[in-house]
């Protein structure tokens, strides 16, 4: 019995090794194409980037991950495949790099943001965020700050104007940013803190306030190259087209600030 055991256990030992070998292979990442983990605010302007990048590197094939920054952090630090990452905090950038994961000498502040307070479209309940305490405002969206860096500006803007404590039970936290403004367009909630950009894109949302900038830390985008890249020259190929008057003509259109080098 103990043979049959054995030869049982070793010839699903050899299966499976060839199904999961099978696997990884089909998921290596293709020779000129290149997976790029991106804070969900730049959806839109990265997926127009895209095309016009397109059109002068045909033989480069582009795959989004759009999600939380955090998220993302977290993903690319258990291996999932990406040859570059783009935050929209400093913070899951720095992580990434004291554990050795991105190239050092890629990584440059991109762009920055503002934090502003939406709310659907010609709704005049909330013109500013003290009116957040009303008690008709029973609902207000932000991304979970532990992992969402618009949700983390959001609670240091709240707390910097002192009035964290008394909307702390009215939060719904989201994902990420999108959501939040998914929230808003939908009615589901009387207002939410968003980027300046995702307003932009949006005609169900109006901005009732913006976030004074020295209520909570400035807000950067940086750019790296992941370490584990299968396609270095592609990734810092497309970091430098990122930087270029192309590029920034777009980010410009969709409200980010390019930042000077």
């Amino acid at each position: 019995m103990k043979k049959v055991v054995s030869v049982l256990a070793l010839l699903a030992l050899i299966f499976s090794t060839f199904i999961f070998g099978v696997g990884c292979t089909a998921k290596a990442t293709k020779p000129g194409a290149l997976t790029v983990s991106a804070a969900a605010s730049l959806k839109d302007t990265m997926e127009e980037i895209k095309e016009i990048y397109a059109k002068e590197n045909s033989k480069v094939e582009i795959t989004y991950n759009f999600g939380a920054s955090g998220a993302l952090q977290q993903q690319i630090e258990q291996g999932a495949p990406a040859d570059i990452f783009i935050s929209a905090a400093p913070k899951q950038m720095d992580e990434l790099q004291k554990k050795d994961l991105i190239v050092k000498d890629t990584r440059k502040d991109l762009l920055e943001n503002k934090v502003v307070l939406v709310t659907p479209k010609d709704r005049r309940l909330i013109t500013s965020f003290e009116d957040l305490g009303k008690k008709e405002v029973q609902k207000i969206a932000i991304g979970a700050p532990e992992s969402v860096p618009a949700g983390k500006y959001a609670q240091d803007a709240l707390t910097s104007l002192g009035i964290w404590n008394q909307i702390a039970s009215k939060l719904v936290l989201a994902k990420d940013v999108r959501q939040v403004l998914t929230y808003v367009e939908t009615g589901n909630v009387e207002a939410g803190i968003v980027y300046q950009t995702d307003a932009k894109i949006s005609h169900k949302v109006q901005i009732a306030a913006v976030a004074p900038e020295k209520s909570h830390a400035p807000v950067v985008y940086p750019i790296a190259a992941i370490k584990s890249s299968k396609n270095m020259e592609q990734a810092q190929s497309f970091i430098s087209f990122l930087a270029s008057d192309k590029a920034k003509a777009v980010f410009e259109k969709y409200g980010f600030t390019v930042k000077t080098k």
